[in-house]
């Protein structure tokens, strides 16, 4: 299962460097949500495709994110992801940083797929 799932989120990876924004909503749960920054919080596929496409224009629409270390913790159909996310970009200056520790959250649907629940991408750099 962990091959399947790290394979999953390359290519949500290759999707948003893609800015492949509909591919990328399918690999959501309908009612998933998105730390889009500390503070602020995307619910729902229709507002985690705005907030993407508004985070593609911050990135000047050449966001490049990959995956580094990953630790995967599942059980039944849920799975908790902790990764080294790496975002690549043409911009100079982010008030963010580009080197994250993610946290995910992925449940399986009733077909068997992974999709995201909990997209966290600042991991727990939301406590501080």
């Amino acid at each position: 299962m962990e091959r399947e799932l790290k394979e999953f989120i390359k290519k949500c990876d290759i999707a948003i460097k893609q800015e492949d924004f509909d591919t990328l909503m399918s690999y959501y749960t309908d009612d998933a949500i998105l730390v889009v920054k500390p503070g602020m919080i995307a619910r729902g596929k229709e507002e985690i495709k705005e907030a993407f496409i508004k985070i593609a224009k911050y990135f000047n629409n050449c966001l490049v994110p990959t995956q580094g270390e990953m630790i995967i913790l599942e059980t039944g159909d849920t799975a908790l992801v902790i990764s080294q996310t790496l975002l690549d970009a043409d911009k100079n200056e982010s008030e963010f940083s580009m080197d994250r520790r993610a946290t995910y959250v992925f449940k399986k649907n009733s077909q068997g797929e992974w999709l995201c629940a909990i997209d966290n991408s600042y991991g727990t750099d939301l406590i501080n």
